[in-house]
């Protein structure tokens, strides 16, 4: 087997408690010695979904947020998960595939620790007088490098939007610190993951500081 086409699970798991929900995260090999626990938020069912929605939602209830905006493809079940907690009806999704109603949208480039090579975020121009003016939640499934949500704020902020929040269910590692700057302020989240590293044994353990 090809190294672009082995396996990159490591067989060991990453217990974690999400604001009292337990889930079990797969540690997966990103280099040779380093590997992340890989939250596939679509593939924890709808009880999961709900709960970190609601969660989320309790911590800027009192924020008053107008709309939730997501991003593709894994903060769209946040954001509509959020949205219903918090009792509000409209949310907007940042898009990453150039749809065709997509052509003239605004447009931020960004990177991810889970994805190749460089990316687009794509705002629906149509979407724009719902984030003109507005109080906005920003809500992701996790940051690690804090490249993604870096981009997601900038654009929402290029339609006029008033962030006043950020949700992610999970901070990983910390290296997203000093790429958000001082919107790490905004931030909260329901539990904390770290990076690992390989031993001598194949057991993987996790990096000091992460």
């Amino acid at each position: 087997m090809s190294p672009e086409t082995a396996d990159p699970r490591t067989g060991q798991n990453w217990k974690v408690d999400v604001a009292g929900y337990t889930v079990d995260l797969p540690i997966v090999a990103i280099k040779p010695d380093f590997a992340i626990s890989l939250m596939m938020v679509i593939d924890l069912g709808v009880k999961f979904g709900e709960h970190v929605g609601a969660k989320l939602a309790a911590k800027f209830a009192s924020l008053k947020p107008d709309i939730v905006i997501g991003t593709a493809t894994l903060g769209i079940p946040v954001a509509i998960e959020v949205t219903r907690a918090l009792g509000l009806n409209n949310y907007v999704v940042l898009q990453k595939s150039p749809k065709i109603h997509l052509a003239n949208a605004l447009e931020q480039r960004i990177s991810s620790i889970t994805s190749k090579g460089e990316q687009r975020l794509l705002l629906d121009r149509a979407a724009i007088p719902l984030l003109n003016g507005k109080r906005v939640l920003v809500v992701d499934d996790v940051v690690a490098s804090g490249s993604s949500l870096k981009g997601s704020l900038e654009l929402v902020r290029k339609a006029g939007a008033e962030v006043v929040g950020i949700g992610v269910i999970l901070t990983e590692a910390r290296d997203w610190r000093e790429a958000l700057g001082s919107d790490c302020d905004l931030i909260q989240s329901l539990a904390h993951i770290p990076q690992f590293s390989r031993t001598g044994n194949s057991t993987w353990k996790p990096i000091p500081g992460t």
